[in-house]
């Protein structure tokens, strides 16, 4: 009995695990049998495999690396160069981290489609992209800049207001440079404010001129080079400390690097609040296309000198530029997708761009030294702070005071090179409006 229970219960094992051998269901497989199972494993087996790396070639299709071109490279280690220029050399840290982040960004390879490039609609940096598009966030960087600017030593001094505009010669050398290489008017007119060394005015300027939407009378559809624009603008203001100091150097005699201006007169506080009035209706009735920019300048510049509305003027000044300074950096960043970026017409702006830095920074010295010419004893200025006549506020203020210490420990400029710094700012405002006025 003992043995009729173990042979029952190993049949009935038997029975049970047949199916998971694989084995056929006759109780008495032939050796062909077998052989058909082993194959039928084989080719499962096999199967498996070739799923498995079907899948993992899917998985391969949808990453960076399988999607990855040379121009994403370079444009990833450009980003990476702002990045590094922003923390090692303290150049315009702010701009330059935010916009090399933004640079990485936009060049990750991904499958089209997905949403999520810059240029793909419904996607979040897309979104974020509308502000720079439709000139949302250089009227609100404008409110902030207004918000933390002192104009005393313009107030005090105010025939400082002509070197502002004897740099802006940049502006215009730069968009008759521009037509010479080829590009329409509209597109000549949004590269040349790169000569002004303002990022919110370039950016604000192309997205109404050169936004890839304006047509033109013969049917011609204007290029969107908003991001080379912007990227040329914000890396010149960065390089200020590389490339005024040599031009400064080669265009004003040591013996004129020591003259010491006397103190600025006081200004009292009622001036400091009819200033921003004042300015706003000369400035806007002179070029009213600029209103969205210069109007945010003063308005700014009132909150902060009313002496009513500190809360505001200081939400102004930084969270509200804060945070729209980073909007502005990563979307403009971001925009350099390599197939979109990497073109002759960006290379030609980037020189263009150069060209321009460097005539606006020696019209604003070479005028400095003719004003001299009409100006006697104490009165006369230090040629250096004409290089602070483009815009690039605060730092070409500082170094033309860097510059002038370097000659003299004693000759503090700072206050003096701000007055034509912050008229830099108006005047690239002004020639972008009157710009606008004529092609828009």
């Amino acid at each position: 009995m003992k043995k009729l229970i173990i042979i029952f219960s190993a049949l009935s094992l038997l029975i049970f695990i047949r199916p998971v051998l694989g084995l056929g269901t006759n109780t008495n497989p032939t050796t062909t049998t077998v052989v058909s199972s082993t194959q039928t494993d084989i080719t499962e087996d096999k199967s498996v495999l070739d799923g498995a790396f079907d899948g993992i070639k899917k998985f391969y299709s949808y990453t960076g690396f399988a999607n990855s071109t040379s121009g994403n490279v370079i444009m990833i280690i450009i980003g990476i160069i702002f990045i590094y220029l922003g923390i090692k050399f303290d150049y315009e840290p702010l701009l330059l981290i935010p916009i090399g982040a933004g640079v990485i960004l936009g060049n990750i390879p991904f499958v089209a489609g997905n949403q999520t490039g810059i240029y793909e609609t419904g996607s979040v940096l897309n979104y974020l992209y509308f502000g720079v598009v439709k000139g949302v966030y250089p009227p609100l960087i404008f409110l902030g800049i207004g918000a933390m600017t002192d104009f005393s030593s313009l107030i005090a001094n105010p025939k400082l207001m002509l070197l502002g505009g004897a740099a802006q010669i940049g502006v215009f050398a730069t968009f008759l440079g521009a037509i010479y290489l080829g590009f329409n008017l509209p597109e000549a007119g949004a590269i040349g404010i790169i000569g002004g060394a303002d990022g919110p005015t370039a950016i604000f300027l192309s997205s109404k001129l050169a936004n890839g939407v304006n047509i033109l009378p013969d049917g011609t559809t204007v290029k969107n080079l908003i991001g080379p624009i912007a990227i040329a603008a914000y890396s010149y203001m960065a390089l200020v400390p590389v490339i005024q100091p040599p031009l400064m150097r080669m265009l004003i005699s040591k013996k004129d690097r020591k003259i010491k201006m006397k103190p600025p007169r006081a200004v009292t506080q009622k001036e400091k609040m009819i200033f921003p009035v004042v300015a706003l209706i000369l400035t806007t009735f002179i070029s009213p296309s600029a209103l969205p920019l210069l109007g945010m300048l003063f308005f700014g510049n009132l909150l902060k000198e009313s002496g009513r509305t500190e809360r505001l003027a200081d939400t102004a000044r930084t969270k509200l530029i804060d945070i729209v300074t980073i909007l502005l950096g990563v979307t403009v960043g971001a925009s350099t997708q390599a197939d979109i970026f990497i073109t002759k017409d960006s290379m030609l702006i980037f020189g263009l761009g150069a060209i321009s830095f460097v005539i606006a920074t020696c019209g604003g010295l070479l005028f400095a030294k003719f004003m001299n010419l009409f100006l006697k004893g104490d009165n006369k200025i230090n040629p250096l702070i004409g290089a602070a006549g483009v815009s690039a506020v605060p730092d070409s203020a500082r170094v033309v005071h860097t510059e002038a210490l370097k000659s003299d420990p004693t000759n503090y400029l700072l206050m003096h090179a701000m007055a034509p710094n912050v008229s830099g700012v108006i005047g690239s405002a002004i020639a972008a409006g009157i710009i606008l006025s004529f092609l828009g």
